[in-house]
């Protein structure tokens, strides 16, 4: 499922070869047709035909407007059921693309060949696609996993620092919830750069197809992997109706603060343990204020998370540095205690 590339792009090269579909369609953002289809294209092998089809940059334009005109271009352009979909771009591409492709024609086939940290450890793993709406993180999507996951590791180098910080939250929370060595080593790194974190990537990757093989439509150990976005995902809602997005990521890293101080809370880690993450997630990660949002706001996002049933809110917890916990129902009061904890960090 997952083919890390060498400079040639061979992997992809066979992939295509082998797949034989009738036409690609390659699906970029502003930035990754500046600055990856240009590689992507110079070691393109194939005399398949493909069109090249370009959206803004920017999780605001992953709506069903972008979607439906996606649908409209692929209808114009005669895709039939064995096209290939290639999602190059970070973890909007890859959901856009994905939610795209799996619901044209009732579905036609894709593959992701994510070019930002958190696309490849994150987004393009594990066949969650989706789209916002109503400022509401991926409320719509669906379940389709992609043929095939290729990763070009140089692609980390067209960066900027605040996207590559962003993936790296991922790469902590996988840590967190299944590996105590992956997270020792991944907070022994000094400096945030492609060279420090390209040799923990595919433990990261593995990490997630491991969670996900156990339990792809999401029904129990997969819901560890939504440690620290329940509260995040509330807060990055917020920031989007504001019109002031905030990196995933960073909303990640808020969210498993708050949610690190929960499973302390109601006794499912020690008080010790909570501050060692919390005390390492904070050394990378800078302070976001929410002191704009009320308790009810963020308490009302989290209610209609999609990870919740009957009224409750769930979250996905930790027992111990490496192990994860879900369902856990926490009490409104127990919330804003967190809630309150973190706003007083700064």
């Amino acid at each position: 499922m997952i083919s890390v590339l060498d400079q040639n792009f061979s992997d992809l090269n066979i992939f295509l070869e082998t797949l034989k579909p009738s036409k690609l369609f390659i699906l970029v953002d502003e930035n990754t047709h500046e600055h990856c289809l240009p590689t992507l294209l110079g070691n393109l092998a194939t005399e398949i035909p493909f069109e090249i089809i370009e959206i803004e940059a920017g999780e605001e334009l992953k709506t069903i407007e972008t979607a439906t005109q996606l649908w409209e271009i692929l209808a114009e352009f005669e895709a039939d059921r064995k096209s290939l979909m290639i999602n190059l771009g970070g973890g909007v591409i890859t959901d856009l693309g994905g939610f795209v492709a799996s619901t044209y024609k009732r579905g036609i086939r894709f593959i992701n060949l994510p070019t930002t940290l958190l696309g490849m450890c994150d987004a393009s793993i594990g066949g969650k696609t989706g789209i916002d709406h109503h400022f509401l993180k991926n409320i719509i999507g669906t379940f389709a996993e992609p043929e095939q996951i290729f990763v070009f590791r140089d692609f980390l180098n067209t960066l900027p620092f605040a996207q590559l910080r962003s993936g790296f939250a991922e790469m902590l929370k996988h840590g967190l919830i299944a590996d105590h060595k992956h997270w020792n080593d991944l907070i022994s790194i000094e400096h945030l750069n492609p060279e420090a974190i390209f040799p923990f990537i595919e433990t990261s990757m593995k990490i997630k197809e491991s969670v996900v093989a156990q339990d792809f439509k999401e029904q129990h150990i997969r819901k560890t992997l939504n440690f620290g976005h329940t509260v995040g995902h509330a807060v990055e809602s917020l920031f989007l109706q504001n019109g002031t997005a905030i990196p995933h990521g960073e909303a990640v890293a808020l969210g498993m603060i708050c949610e690190t101080r929960l499973a302390f809370l109601i006794n499912l880690i020690s008080e010790e343990s909570a501050e060692n993450i919390i005390k390492n997630i904070t050394r990378f990660y800078p302070y976001i204020s929410i002191s704009n949002f009320s308790d009810g706001q963020i308490l009302s996002l989290m209610m209609n998370d999609k990870k919740n049933s009957g009224g409750n809110i769930s979250f996905s917890l930790l027992n111990t540095i490496g192990e994860g916990n879900f369902d856990c129902e926490i009490s409104e009061t127990t919330l804003i205690s967190a809630l309150h904890y973190y706003r007083n960090l700064n």
